[in-house]
């Protein structure tokens, strides 16, 4: 039959395109590995948390696992935050399990030892070259590999097709913007989306763009944002106000959490104009990174504010302005002893960290205009008025001044954010139901 004739052949011709493509890909990363060797070794000068266990970068010193194991990948801080409530309930549910959780950065792996101890076997996530990928499975032998929100990695992916290891992508989200870079490499991305993957993707809008880049749709839906299942710890808030008896007192606090190069002058200088008006304000500023607290240090100091830092282990007198927390771990506690929260990576191009953390203690909520990492949470808490966008210092400084002044509106604004994590919560469960079958039967007690 020509017609049969035809399609298998163009098929065939689609695979070799495709394989062809991946082997052009491996053989690019395997050019750029000596560049790669070059930035870990500067790296690993410059930042002490990049000399741990630099050889899993290249494949090399994982743990031995031969009853296999259940791997989740999350590449930094706020994937880890965000993969908290299922690690939890798949250690709950999966006892017997080894469960491995994997990191790109230092301080995600940090947070992962900080949040779960023993309770989990960490490593690093390898380059993505084919031997590198391989050594990284014939170690730790998952049979069911979980990646948090969008990771694409061909080589890795193939693997995961050729060794029959059940591949689910979770809070999956994919931008308009990536879906024109997708579809430059359309045959690679559709290859490597082809093997056996599920999708739990956050959005409808998320699902069609998975399937327009070659996702296969009966093998994706909608579950939604397991962000939105995180609860806090206990005690959390009880933290939180022994904090703030210890170190703050009973003065008007606000927090700049997970700020960026280019941010802290924003936020010092909006602190510069609240202090007009609030003398007695106090500014908790949280930097993103550990390798930037004596950077931001010296900000401070250079801009004339008087300080104390939580390694500095005293109490905030009342002539302190400014609050370091040059710690890692403890922002959420930080929240929990604060009136205000400005979520940072918003005032400068990166995106915007989790607006939920603070939500989830009824806090009001600052973000800047660059919120393009998760838009359609900071749409649903900016519509509901439970977060307000700041654009510049002084925009900053006026509505930390008003909310500051104003009890009754930080509860408003606190309260529609708790609203919106309890109307949208259940994406946990939607998950489950997608991943049960995947792993297999409960060994929950």
């Amino acid at each position: 039959m020509p017609g049969n004739s035809q399609q298998s052949e163009g098929l065939t011709a689609t695979g070799w395109g495709e394989s062809l493509l991946r082997i052009v890909y491996s053989f690019v990363i395997y050019l750029l590995a000596p560049l790669f060797v070059l930035f870990w070794c500067w790296r690993y000068l410059r930042n002490g948390m990049y000399r741990d266990r630099v050889m899993q970068r290249f494949g090399f010193g994982y743990p031995q696992l031969p009853q296999g194991s259940i791997w989740l990948h999350a590449v930094s801080v706020g994937e880890v935050q965000a993969a908290i409530p299922l690690i939890r309930r798949l250690l709950r549910e999966y006892p017997a399990r080894r469960l491995v959780v994997s990191t790109v950065t230092p301080t995600g792996a940090e947070r992962v030892a900080t949040l779960f101890g023993d309770q989990v076997d960490h490593c690093y996530l390898p380059y993505d070259t084919p031997g590198a990928i391989r050594r990284f499975f014939e170690s730790l032998r998952p049979d069911v590999a979980l990646i948090m929100e969008t990771e694409i990695w061909p080589n890795l992916f193939h693997q995961c097709g050729q060794r029959r290891i059940t591949l689910l992508l979770v809070s999956a989200r994919i931008s308009p913007k990536s879906v024109r870079s997708y579809r430059r490499l359309l045959p690679l991305i559709r290859k490597t989306l082809s093997h056996g993957i599920f999708i739990a993707a956050q959005t409808e809008s998320d699902t069609r763009r998975f399937i327009s880049v070659g996702a296969d749709p009966n093998r994706t839906r909608v579950t939604g944002n397991i962000k939105f299942d995180i609860e806090p710890a206990d005690d959390l808030a009880k933290q939180g106000r022994e904090l703030r008896q210890q170190l703050f007192g009973e003065r008007l606090v606000w927090v700049a959490a997970s700020t960026h190069t280019g941010e802290e002058e924003i936020v010092l200088a909006a602190h510069k104009r609240l202090l007009e008006h609030m003398p007695d304000a106090l500014l908790v500023i949280v930097p993103r990174h550990p390798n930037r607290f004596p950077v931001v240090e010296e900000l401070i100091r250079k801009r004339g504010f008087s300080y104390v830092k939580r390694t500095d282990n005293r109490p905030c007198d009342s002539s302190a302005q400014v609050f370091l927390g040059d710690t890692m771990g403890e922002l959420n506690v930080f929240y929990a002893a604060s009136d205000i929260a400005f979520v940072a990576g918003s005032l400068v191009p990166i995106g915007g960290h989790n607006l939920i953390e603070p939500a989830v203690l009824s806090l009001p909520i600052l973000t800047g205009p660059h919120v393009f990492n998760a838009p359609d949470i900071a749409g649903l808490f900016i519509d509901a008025g439970a977060a307000i966008v700041v654009n510049d210092a002084e925009e900053l400084a006026e509505r930390v001044w008003q909310l500051g002044a104003d009890a009754d509106a930080r509860l408003r604004a606190g309260t529609r954010g708790r609203e919106i994590l309890d109307t949208n919560r259940g994406a946990l469960d939607k998950l489950f139901e997608l991943l049960a079958p995947l792993v297999g039967h409960s060994t929950r007690d």
